[in-house]
């Protein structure tokens, strides 16, 4: 990482704005970039769990069943498509292994693209599954064009984990009015049980007119929102016409995605993948008490060149390197995470793979 430019009182100032930047007070923000000390996480690297031939692989998200073994819902899309297949193709499957320390096999196709006019008519994607109370829910992201601009969080139910899954005829939470921070989409469901007895609900989004005028590599500015329900299924309400996480003050259009939620020890902690606050190869870890105030970020994980080595990708292999969409697979007993899943480019056949880490430090 280069070094970090030198903030004039001006900009400085301004970052005091940002929800997370109360705690930069008093120290430099040039200081908080160049420490970054050691990642959240300890981890010890397992493998490529679950590659195929044809395939991409992304958003895989694990769950202990019924039988002792771990279930990976996860999206997978044609790799004739190539990376970009993931808005106009994908569908979420499942797979299995006895353990997380073993290769996955693909079992069946959970969800896939309706068609017609359908809102997930071009796409199913983000999967998300949890259980509460003897019921499973399987959140995603769905679109009806296969552009960003339609994406919206929809939400599956089952009382098993091979089906049969209740399709949703509409999307569980919609995008805000034209000009709101949040009017382009709603994607990357994040779901915990608050400490206020409801159920939290954060998602990713951004707004239309800066995706539209802004130029670069990366579009826009994403942040997240909370919304809040009685029931796992809704209706969820937003609390705030606010994000709860944003970014936007910090230089570098600086943002993050991908983000995963766990409670742990009376806190809630986010794992998300780095868009610029420290680089774009970083996760990122953040904790709240009230899911609206939220901690500086830290470091979650490295890049992957610090923990595997691998021979160099083809190019069309743009994002190697990067652990995205991290998911955590917490002990039996629920009380700390144990491992860490998530998508990265590469593998022997030249796309994505699922990826798992142990967790050797909570």
């Amino acid at each position: 990482m280069g070094q970090p430019k030198n903030f004039s009182r001006k900009e400085f100032i301004q970052l005091a704005g940002l929800g997370v930047a109360a705690v930069f007070f008093g120290s430099s923000f040039t200081e908080l970039l160049s420490s970054e000390g050691k990642p959240y996480f300890n981890l010890k690297p397992i493998g490529r769990s679950l590659e195929l031939e044809g395939y991409y692989i992304w958003c895989s998200s694990p769950i202990w069943g019924e039988d002792g073994k771990v279930h990976l819902f996860y999206s997978r899309w044609k790799k004739e498509k190539g990376m970009g297949g993931w808005l106009n193709g994908s569908e979420i499957c499942r797979a299995e292994a006895n353990s997380p320390f073993e290769e996955f096999k693909h079992k069946q196709i959970v969800l896939e693209p309706r068609g017609d006019e359908f809102w997930d008519a071009t796409t199913c994607h983000n999967p998300l599954i949890k259980k509460v109370d003897d019921q499973y829910y399987l959140f995603f992201m769905g679109n009806s064009n296969g552009k960003t601009n339609t994406k919206r969080i929809g939400l599956a139910t089952s009382k098993s984990l091979d089906g049969d899954w209740q399709r949703p005829e509409k999307p569980l939470l919609l995008p805000g009015e034209k000009g709101a921070w949040d009017d382009h989409c709603t994607t990357n469901p994040a779901f915990v049980k608050g400490n206020d007895g409801k159920y939290w609900l954060f998602y990713k989004s951004w707004n239309t007119e800066e995706y539209e005028t802004q130029r670069g590599a990366v579009r826009g500015n994403r942040k997240y929102g909370l919304a809040k329900a009685d029931f796992p299924a809704g209706p969820y309400k937003k609390v705030s016409e606010n994000p709860v996480i944003d970014f936007s003050s910090l230089p570098n259009n600086a943002q993050l995605e991908d983000a995963f939620i766990w409670k742990q020890n009376g806190k809630f902690h986010i794992i998300a993948r780095d868009m610029g606050f420290f680089n774009h190869e970083y996760g990122l870890h953040l904790t709240t008490k009230d899911g609206i105030s939220w901690t500086k970020p830290e470091i979650a994980y490295l890049n992957m060149q610090h923990y595997i080595k691998e021979a160099t990708p083809p190019k069309h292999l743009k994002r190697f390197g990067r652990l995205e969409r991290p998911m955590i697979l917490m002990s039996k007993d629920g009380k700390r995470p144990q491992f860490l899943f998530g998508a990265t480019q590469g593998g022997k056949f030249e796309t994505s793979t699922t990826f798992v880490f142990e967790i050797l430090n909570t």
